[in-house]
């Protein structure tokens, strides 16, 4: 069940949204994560671990259909 969660969370699902100012944002969501990861915000490398930890399942799930899919 964790994987499915950390799978779904890896894909994202959202699509860029406008900024305040009408425009469309120039950065991604994973992009907006991996800055804010960086940042000196209380709970920031909170948001890092996570990414590193949907990357990894994410690998994990990519690896296990690649497997599955050479079984003859």
């Amino acid at each position: 069940m964790m994987v499915g969660v950390l799978a779904c969370a890896a894909c994202g699902g959202r699509t860029a949204k406008s900024n305040a100012a009408g425009g469309q944002d120039t950065l991604t969501e994973r992009q907006r994560d991996s800055v804010l990861a960086k940042s000196r915000i209380p709970g920031a490398s909170g948001v890092g671990r996570a990414m590193s930890a949907a990357d990894s399942t994410s690998a994990r799930v990519r690896a296990s259909d690649s497997v599955r899919d050479s079984e003859p």
